[in-house]
């Protein structure tokens, strides 16, 4: 979970995540949207892809990402449960629980 929330931690990378919220896109297109240079936002696609928030897959020379939104949504239930033990966890999280 510490690499969700190390990837969720930065504006730039929360923006690609919403940007990918509209479908999946290339890397080219992601980054035409930062003011930042292409090894800045390799490094930020590279922490995307390491907390499991985006798949990609290339398509000719290009990076397609996908969202994984699943995997946010899971993650960030988890979160909300940690607070609240009386709560009914995730099944995976009941599973590794006991």
């Amino acid at each position: 979970m510490s690499s969700i929330f190390k990837a969720l931690s930065d504006p730039t990378r929360r923006r690609v995540l919403q940007l990918l919220r509209q479908g999946p896109m290339s890397a080219g297109e992601l980054s035409d949207r930062f003011d930042v240079s292409k090894p800045t936002m390799s490094a930020h696609f590279a922490v995307l892809k390491e907390a499991d928030l985006v798949h990609a897959e290339k398509d000719g020379k290009s990076v397609i990402y996908h969202l994984k939104l699943s995997v946010l949504e899971e993650a960030l239930l988890g979160f909300v449960h940690s607070f609240n033990p009386g709560a009914a966890a995730p099944a995976d999280q009941k599973d590794k629980a006991g």
